[in-house]
């Protein structure tokens, strides 16, 4: 199973490989102007002479995009649940959330500068809380009510609590919905985090690096802290994949036995 998994990352490698050769390739044979678009050999030149500068900025943007993230998983599950419990709720603050979410990035910052200030960290965290809340509480509640009618009208000949049900049914049923939202907006949480960068806070995070190197023509070292950035939403969608699988093995048991089955029969 490690082997075949280990096989798995062979193709994305290879075509990433192939990608950045093509891409050195086409600006050095069309002779693309640096600040067009740097070659990225000059790119990973620019990140290691850099390297103390990106590698902080990269650790404060993390720190605030996994911050908040893990906020608005929270909150985006804590209302979800109770959402699915009050009927009431559920219409009176549903459409609350998506109006939230149809606020482009670029208006909420400001207005979080001036409630939390401009210097700190929280004003910054907010917009990815508001940004990773909708996704997981649409998602989740989705999961929470979408359960088969057969499979409550069963709990609720045994005389099941409500509580039960939703420990029994609910939840399992609304893990895949969950995961799914997971998947989206822990790169996105990055994404939010360097956008609300650029309208204030400390200098020294990937928004700032990249502003004011692209302002003097650094262009490599803009496009450097651009590769900071991919690395740290990488990461945590790797997280996100093994929470994924932790939380939900019985996804993957199957999968894992055809594999298994297979390679036996190929041994044979």
């Amino acid at each position: 199973m490690i082997r075949n998994r280990l096989a798995g990352l062979g193709p994305p490698i290879v075509v990433g490989v192939a990608g950045l050769g093509l891409w050195e390739g086409v600006v050095w044979g069309f002779g693309i102007r640096k600040f067009l678009l740097p070659k990225p050999s000059s790119i990973i030149a620019r990140l290691s002479e850099n390297w103390p500068i990106l590698r902080h900025a990269g650790w404060e943007t993390g720190r605030i995009a996994l911050s908040g993230l893990v906020v608005g998983i929270v909150a985006g599950i804590v209302l979800a649940l109770v959402t699915t419990r009050f009927r009431t709720l559920n219409e009176g603050l549903t459409p609350l959330a998506v109006a939230v979410n149809a606020t482009p990035i670029v208006a909420l910052a400001p207005i979080f500068n001036a409630w939390f200030g401009i210097t700190g960290t929280l004003s910054n965290q907010a917009v990815v809380v508001a940004i990773v809340f909708f996704p997981v509480f649409i998602n989740t509640a989705r999961g929470l009510t979408e359960v088969h009618p057969d499979e409550l009208e069963l709990m609720r000949s045994y005389a099941s609590s409500e509580w039960t049900i939703l420990r029994e049914v609910r939840i399992p049923n609304a893990m895949p919905f969950f995961a799914n939202a997971l998947r989206v907006v822990a790169p996105l949480s990055v994404i939010a985090a360097i956008v609300a960068e650029y309208f204030g806070g400390p200098q020294d995070r990937i928004g700032n690096v990249i502003t004011s190197n692209a302002g003097f023509a650094k262009y490599d070292v803009a496009w450097a802290a651009i590769a900071m950035a991919s690395v740290i939403g990488l990461v945590l969608f790797a997280v996100a994949l093994v929470v994924e699988r932790v939380s939900m093995p019985w996804r993957f048991a199957g999968d894992e036995e055809i594999t298994e089955e297979l390679e036996r029969e190929r041994q044979t």
